[in-house]
């Protein structure tokens, strides 16, 4: 099967002042009727991550978001790239993340920052060859596996967030029941670098004013 190459350089990257604008999403499937050893049936929820080489951590997929594509199509090819999936993107986003590229983790000048809006994606095809398939390796975790893996702590905070909104959802068919994350409500960790959408994106999120107050400050902040 042909695949479109994967887009690669900068050239057509957006940013907002020093912040690449990044976009991804948390994979997912819905398996109904699955028995659990006590005989109970529910639904279950699966989510897809990517290996990338020499690393034992996993990631969910993300890249720039580019100047020609909406934050969902850039979401969406993402997916298809580097995980080699396709599928239903919410139009709502989880939230927006800021970040540091994993080139300048150890810097604290404004270089190098990240605002990432990550999508929850309903897999509805899975490829057998896509464009990164030798860059990246994909693995369906149960979402307990996948928050013990996660490379990146604000990858954390969007699974939790994904879970948190399938757990309200009730009437989009997804999981009835799911198993508690060893970690804290995801509305009680988002007020440092996370914050919901739902109300618009244009309005500059905490995390934002967070980072730019501690490079004032000469303190270094590093998110994921």
């Amino acid at each position: 099967m042909s695949f479109l190459p994967a887009r690669k350089g900068r050239h057509r990257q957006r940013y907002e002042g020093h912040l690449r604008l990044v976009a991804g999403c948390v994979p997912y499937r819905l398996q109904k009727d699955v028995e659990d050893s006590n005989g109970s049936v529910s639904s279950r929820v699966t989510v897809l991550m990517i290996s990338t080489p020499n690393r034992d951590d996993l990631i969910f997929p993300k890249g720039g978001w580019e100047d020609d594509e909406t934050v969902h199509e850039a979401a969406s090819r993402e997916a298809l790239e580097e995980a080699g999936v396709k599928g239903i993107l919410d139009e709502d986003p989880l939230g927006v993340w800021e970040f540091r590229s994993k080139s300048r983790q150890n810097c604290c000048d404004m270089e190098g920052g990240c605002r990432g809006y990550m999508f929850a994606l309903e897999v509805t095809e899975e490829l057998d060859s896509w464009a990164e398939q030798t860059s990246y390796e994909r693995k369906w975790l149960s979402p307990e596996e996948a928050y013990t893996c996660c490379r990146y702590d604000w990858m954390r905070d969007a699974l939790r967030v994904f879970l948190r909104d399938v757990k309200d959802d009730r009437k989009s068919g997804r999981a009835e029941k799911l198993e508690e994350l060893p970690i804290s409500p995801a509305a009680d960790a988002m007020t440092e670098h996370q914050m919901l959408t739902s109300a618009g994106w244009s309005a500059k999120p905490p995390a934002v004013q967070h980072l730019e107050e501690s490079f004032t400050n000469n303190n270094c902040i590093v998110q994921g």
